[in-house]
C-alpha cells in the first residue's frame, strides 16, 4: 500500500497499523501503552493522529493503514490532545523525577548518579558522570557552598550526605586516565567562539563549546588561568597544583589561551565580534564593594579581593575584616597565616545570620579570628592618612528583610577600636570598562536572558558573577556556562536557541516518611588541627578514605526516578509543554513496596497503561499481576498467588515510567 504522512509518500504493508507504517518509515508517533510483545491495547490515548476526511482523531495504535490514507501526526489540534492527555496522566502520577540534591545544584549535578557509582567503587565513572556538568570535579568538591546537602533528605533521618567531599573524593581517586578530555565531535564547518574570561565559568563553557566542535579561544585579563578559583580562594582551601590539574584537562582539548589580555584596552568586544561568530562575556566580578563611610580613602583600607589576590605584609598588625561572608571568612584566615597581630570580623548582623558556611567560622574561630558581631563601621580614623583605629556602630536585629533575614538597626551606641588595616569584604561587582555597549542593570551588572543568557547585542552572551543578580558561587557560573554554551551553539547552528520547557514531578516528604530508615552518623572529614593550619597554607583537608567514602555513600536514600533517563512520560510530558496542576485535585498515595521478586514497585508513578499486565499474561504466561480495585482506585499488583512469578523482571523492563524498576 501506499500511504502519505506528514506530506511524504510511504509505502506499507496490508494489516498493519499506522503506527507501524510510521515506525517503519522513521517517523516518531509518540506512545505509552504500546509493545510489539503485547496486543494492541490503545490505553494511553496519546497516539493520535489526522486521517484527511474525517473530522475526528484516530489511534494510531489501534487503526489499520489503508491505501491511499493522508496522515498528518503533529498538527496543533493534535498537539493540544496529546498534552491534554499527559497532564490528566500526570495528574495523579507523582515521583521524583530528580533528587532533590540534583535539582538544587546550580549545574544541575547527577548526585545521586555519583555517590551511587562511590558507593559501588566505580571512581571513574563516577568522575565523567560529574563531568558531563562540571568540569572542575575536585576544585568544587572543595569549595562550594553546596547548595545540594541544603536540599538533602538524608536531613529527614538525621544529617546531610556529604555530597561536595564526595565529589572531590570521586575526582581525587580517579585513574590517571579519568581526567583525559572526551573525545571531540567532528570539526566539520567549525565556527569560532571569543570567551572573555578565564574562570570557571569562561573555561566551562570553553570546554562544552570546544566538545561540540567548535574553535574556541579565551582571553583573560590575569596572567594565569582560574578566574577566582586562584585568585579569589585561599590555598588552604584550593591548592593551585590541583586547580591547573584541572584547567589543563578542559584546555587540551584544543581550547586557544590568551592572557594578559583585557577588554577595553588590549583588545575591544567590537573586534572581538568582528572576528568570532560568537562571544561569551565571562568577566567576574573582581571590584570590591565599597564600605560607604567616612575614612575609606585612607591607606591601609583595601578590598578583600584585592587582599586575597595580592596579598600585603601584615605581619604584627592589627586587621578588622569587614563581611560575614565565605570572603570575608578567607580574608581572615589568610591575615591568621600572614601573621597579623590580631584579626578581627566586622559583621553587622548575628552570627546565626552570617552567609558564610557554618564550617568556615568555625575554622576561622579556632585560628584566632576574633568575631565582633552586631557592629558595623562608622567611620575609619588616620594619623597622617594611615589608618590607626575606626568607630564602630553597635547594632540590633529589627524585623526580617527581602532576604529572610533580621534587618540590622542602629542604636546609639558606638565601640572604638584599634587597627592597622581595614579590608572591605562585603561584596563584589563587574567593571564595565570595556563592555559599554552591552545592556546593564541599575546595579551595573550585564542583563542576560535567562536560560540562554543571550544580551542586546547579537551572537553576544554573558554568564556567571557579571549579569543579573551579580557575584554568586562558582557552580552557578558553571551551571550558567554549560547552559550558555548550548545556547551558542544551537545559534551557531542557526537553531532555536529558545531555554527548553523543564518540566520535573516533584514531591514533599517529611521524616514519616523515611522513619524506617537506621540512623546513620555523617562521615566527619578528617583535618590538620587548628595549630598545624594556622602557620601555613598547606590544605586543612586530608579528605576521606576510600572505606570512609563508602560508608558515607550508602546512606543515599536515592530519592530521584531511577529509571528517569528511560522514561517516556517525562519526556513527552516536556515535548508537549505539559501543565498537569490544572487538573490539580485528589491524587493516590500508596507506599512502595517489592510483593513482586526483585522488582521495586511504586504505585504513585503508575499511569495504569496496562503493559507489565499484559507482558506478564501474553508473553511469560505467569497472569500473575492484574488490576486490583475499580475507578479511580485501580492499581495494577500481583492479583493472587505469586507462584508462577519467573522472577523475570520484564514488567520492570517494559514500564514507561519507573513504576516497577528491577532491584
Amino acid at each position: 500500500m501506499k500511504l502519505i504522512i506528514n506530506s511524504k509518500e510511504i509505502q506499507a504493508q496490508a494489516g498493519q497499523t499506522i503506527l507501524e507504517a510510521a515506525k517503519n518509515n522513521n517517523i516518531e508517533i509518540p506512545t505509552l501503552c504500546h509493545d510489539e510483545r503485547v496486543q494492541l491495547s490503545g490505553a494511553c490515548g496519546i497516539c493520535t493522529v489526522e486521517v484527511a476526511g474525517s473530522p475526528r482523531l484516530f489511534r494510531a495504535c489501534s487503526t489499520l493503514a489503508a491505501d491511499g490514507m493522508v496522515i498528518s501526526t503533529d498538527t496543533e489540534r493534535i498537539r493540544r490532545n496529546r498534552k491534554t492527555v499527559l497532564e490528566l496522566l500526570m495528574s495523579d502520577h507523582e515521583g521524583d523525577c530528580r533528587p532533590p540534591c540534583q535539582l538544587a545544584c546550580p549545574a544541575e549535578t547527577d548526585c545521586q548518579g555519583y555517590i551511587k557509582l562511590v558507593a559501588e567503587g566505580d571512581y571513574k565513572r563516577a568522575y565523567d558522570l560529574i563531568m558531563e556538568t562540571n568540569p572542575f570535579p575536585a576544585s568544587i568538591g572543595r569549595v562550594c557552598p553546596h547548595p545540594c546537602e541544603d536540599a538533602c533528605r538524608r536531613e529527614l533521618v538525621e544529617e546531610p550526605i556529604a555530597i561536595m567531599a564526595l565529589k572531590a573524593f570521586a575526582a581525587d581517586n580517579a585513574p590517571p586516565d579519568g581526567f583525559a578530555a572526551t573525545p571531540l565531535k567532528d570539526g566539520g564547518g567549525m565556527k569560532r567562539v571569543a570567551v572573555i574570561g578565564g574562570g570557571p565559568g569562561g573555561l566551562t563553557a570553553a570546554y562544552y563549546l570546544r566538545l561540540k566542535g567548535h574553535g574556541v579561544t579565551v582571553y583573560e585579563a590575569q596572567p594565569e588561568m582560574g578566574g577566582m578559583l586562584r585568585y579569589g580562594i585561599p590555598e588552604y582551601r584550593l591548592p593551585k597544583v590541583l586547580l591547573q590539574k584541572e584547567i589543563d584537562v578542559i584546555t587540551n582539548t584544543g581550547i586557544e589561551l590568551r592572557n594578559n589580555v583585557q577588554i577595553g584596552k588590549d583588545i575591544t568586544l567590537d573586534q572581538l565580534r568582528e572576528k568570532y561568530d560568537a562571544v561569551i562575556i565571562a568577566a567576574g566580578a573582581w571590584v570590591s564593594t565599597p564600605l560607604r563611610c567616612k575614612g575609606e580613602e585612607l591607606s591601609g583600607v583595601i578590598g578583600g579581593i584585592d587582599f586575597l589576590y595580592k596579598p600585603i605584609d601584615i605581619r604584627g598588625k592589627k586587621v578588622a575584616i569587614v563581611g560575614g561572608g565565605n570572603t570575608a571568612m578567607d580574608a581572615c584566615r589568610t591575615a591568621i597565616r600572614l601573621g597579623a597581630d590580631k584579626v578581627y570580623n566586622i559583621y553587622r548582623r548575628t552570627r546565626a545570620e552570617m552567609p558564610a558556611e557554618e564550617i568556615e567560622i568555625v575554622e576561622a574561630e579556632e585560628e584566632g579570628v576574633i568575631f565582633k558581631n552586631l557592629t558595623n563601621p562608622l567611620e575609619i580614623i588616620g594619623d597622617g592618612g594611615i589608618v590607626n583605629s575606626m568607630r564602630l556602630r553597635i547594632m540590633e536585629l529589627g524585623e526580617p528583610d527581602a532576604s529572610g533575614r533580621r534587618k540590622p538597626v542602629e542604636t546609639d551606641k558606638e565601640e572604638p577600636l584599634d587597627v592597622d588595616i581595614v579590608i572591605s569584604a562585603i561584596g563584589q561587582k563587574l567593571n564595565p570598562s570595556g563592555f559599554e555597549a552591552v545592556e546593564l542593570t541599575k546595579w551595573g551588572t550585564i542583563i542576560a536572558a535567562e536560560g540562554t543568557f543571550c544580551t542586546n547585542l547579537q551572537g553576544v552572551y554573558a554568564i556567571g558573577d557579571a549579569v543579573n543578580d551579580g557575584a554568586g558561587i562558582a557552580i552557578t557560573a558553571i551551571g550558567h556556562a554549560k547552559k550558555a554554551a548550548e545556547a551558542v551553539d544551537a545559534y551557531l547552528a542557526g537553531r532555536d536557541a529558545n531555554a527548553p520547557y523543564n518540566y520535573l514531578d516533584k514531591t514533599e516528604k517529611t521524616a514519616e516518611d523515611f522513619a524506617d530508615r537506621e540512623k546513620l552518623p555523617r562521615a566527619e572529614m578528617p583535618h590538620r588541627t587548628p595549630s598545624e593550619r594556622r602557620g601555613d597554607f598547606k590544605e586543612i583537608n586530608f579528605g576521606f578514605a576510600q572505606e570512609t567514602a563508602k560508608k558515607e555513600a550508602e546512606r543515599c536514600l536515592e530519592c530521584g526516578c531511577l529509571d528517569f533517563h528511560d522514561c517516556k512520560l517525562i519526556r513527552y510530558a516536556n515535548q508537549y509543554g505539559v501543565q498537569p496542576e490544572k487538573y490539580s485535585g485528589l491524587t493516590n498515595r500508596r507506599a512502595q513496596s517489592r510483593v513482586i521478586p526483585n522488582v521495586v514497585q511504586t504505585p504513585e508513578k503508575c499511569i495504569l497503561c496496562g503493559l507489565c499486565v499484559r507482558l506478564c499474561e501474553e508473553e511469560v504466561r505467569a497472569g500473575v499481576l492484574g488490576y486490583v480495585g475499580r475507578g479511580f482506585d485501580t492499581m495494577v499488583k500481583p492479583a493472587g498467588d505469586l507462584t508462577p512469578c519467573e522472577n523475570c523482571g520484564k514488567c520492570a523492563e517494559i514500564c514507561p515510567t519507573g513504576a516497577l524498576i528491577k532491584a
